[in-house]
């Protein structure tokens, strides 16, 4: 039977008995780890091992927002810190082969580490672009404020990411660099022209829309759908993230446990899923939520199960393994400390 269209987070270290009936039982097509989950090697290790056991499923799909910098889920002492996707843009403002260098070996470094792992696709790059007056929310993470520096570096984390092993999600189409609130706490609106919109925001995404999978904005964009933010609206989804932008392959939400959403999580999965998402993202963890989500996320069928298929088979079987020059190198180029 094939999995439901749902990605979950888990509590804690391990998996609890409800967390284990919950994967059995539901059949969610993966999960997602934050901090709270990751102890030492050897535990990740297990956990994700775990994991794929009650899914019954070796290919089951574990994601992370391993981007560096603020959003690291993976740290010391066991793991390396990594810079901000803004401080390779500052290499590359200065040198754009050393900024496109340091994107690429850093994507292949954190693939390296989350390989090791049972990690398979991580929640990066992100190709917002940020406008002055925006909310921090996004600040540092993104590249830079020019959608065609945000576009080469992020193709390079991405290639990195994709030698290593590991498949990119980017992230948040069709872009979330203008919001002014944080859509982890309340909804952003985006009043901005559509054809501003499409020299700007979309831009990136545009440019990378051959990747394999793609995360929504929890954002409202006036010109296009005043009423829903990206992740509900058929407008959005159909007409800007598969239209104009084209890209075609896995879409998931962003976590509807965030703010920025309304009504029950029930609900917002549903509509997620109606407007034309194929995945919905729940992270907290709470175990009623997760079953309400699961009870109205639909078994992956047609082309949203292809492009979950696509995605499994961009997991590489010998993926490239970073070498100690190579994290030299990085270390050199950043001008920090990448390791443990």
């Amino acid at each position: 039977m094939n999995p439901r269209a749902i990605i979950v987070g888990l509590s804690g270290t391990e998996l609890s008995d409800d967390e284990r009936r919950f994967l059995s039982d539901h059949e969610p097509w993966g999960v997602i780890l934050f901090a709270r989950n990751c102890r030492s090697p050897e535990q990740v290790s297990r956990l994700t091992g775990e994991v794929r056991d009650c899914l019954g499923r070796k290919d089951a799909p574990v994601l992370i927002d391993q981007e560096g910098g603020r959003v690291q889920r993976l740290g010391p002492p066991h793991w390396p810190v990594y810079p901000p996707a803004r401080r390779y843009g500052e290499i590359y403002a200065n040198d754009r082969q050393a900024g496109l260098r340091a994107a690429r070996l850093g994507g292949l470094l954190m693939a390296t580490d989350l390989r090791r792992l049972g990690i398979t696709v991580d929640c990066l790059p992100v190709l917002d672009v940020p406008v002055p007056g925006s909310d921090g929310i996004i600040g540092e993470r993104a590249y830079g404020d020019r959608p065609e520096d945000v576009t080469a570096l992020g193709s390079a984390a991405a290639k990195g990411l994709r030698e290593g092993g590991v498949v990119p999600v980017m992230k948040h189409v069709p872009g979330h660099g203008r919001a002014r609130v944080d859509s982890h706490k309340r909804l952003p609106r985006v009043d901005a022209p559509a054809q501003e919109l499409a020299q700007t925001d979309f831009a990136p995404f545009r440019a990378l829309r051959g990747l394999p999978a793609a995360m929504t904005a929890h954002v409202v964009f006036s010109a296009i759908d005043p009423h829903r933010p990206a992740s509900v609206s058929p407008a959005v989804i159909g007409g800007i993230i598969r239209g104009e932008i084209g890209f075609q392959g896995l879409l998931m939400s962003d976590d509807l446990s965030m703010g920025a959403l309304s009504g029950s999580i029930g609900e917002r999965a549903q509509a997620c899923c109606a407007a034309g998402c194929d995945v919905v993202l729940h992270c907290n963890a709470r175990m009623e939520e997760m079953i309400e989500a699961a009870g109205r996320a639909p078994r992956l069928r047609g082309p949203a199960a292809v492009r979950a298929g696509n995605v499994l088979r961009a997991i590489k079987a010998e993926p490239q393994v970073a070498t100690g020059r190579q994290r030299e190198l990085f270390e050199n180029l950043v001008g920090e400390s990448a390791s443990v």
